[in-house]
């Protein structure tokens, strides 16, 4: 059993920046990738970005330049630094973890927080 809890979100005005937290507790042992998607409304989750614990990095093309996730292992916590917000942006934010960077059914989810960007 993986628990994450999530911190960071808010309201903020466009080109406003924001700073995700994620930390995991629990069997961290089976946890080899961290990450973080978003639920606009009306639409699908979508990834947003996405690390190992080797250090390899996935983002979204719309995020890439913007948007920054890092990970201390240490302490089992990963971040997403999101600079330049944009109204798109808006959305709940759900912290992922899991065995590989690939999506499995024995992730772990958070419960999301959520990121409202104004213009």
């Amino acid at each position: 059993q993986v628990q994450l809890v999530e911190s960071g979100g808010g309201l903020v005005q466009a080109g406003g920046s924001l700073r995700l937290s994620c930390a995991a507790s629990g069997s961290i042992f089976v946890i080899n990738a961290m990450g973080w998607y978003r639920q606009a409304p009306g639409k699908q989750r979508e990834l947003v970005a996405a690390i190992t614990r080797g250090g390899t990095t996935n983002y979204a093309d719309s995020v890439k330049g913007r948007f920054t996730i890092s990970r201390d292992n240490g302490r089992n916590t990963v971040y997403l630094q999101m600079n330049s917000l944009e109204p798109e942006d808006t959305g709940v934010y759900y912290c992922r973890a899991g065995a590989t960077i690939v999506l499995l059914p024995s992730d772990y989810w958070g419960r999301g927080t959520q990121v409202t960007v104004s213009s």
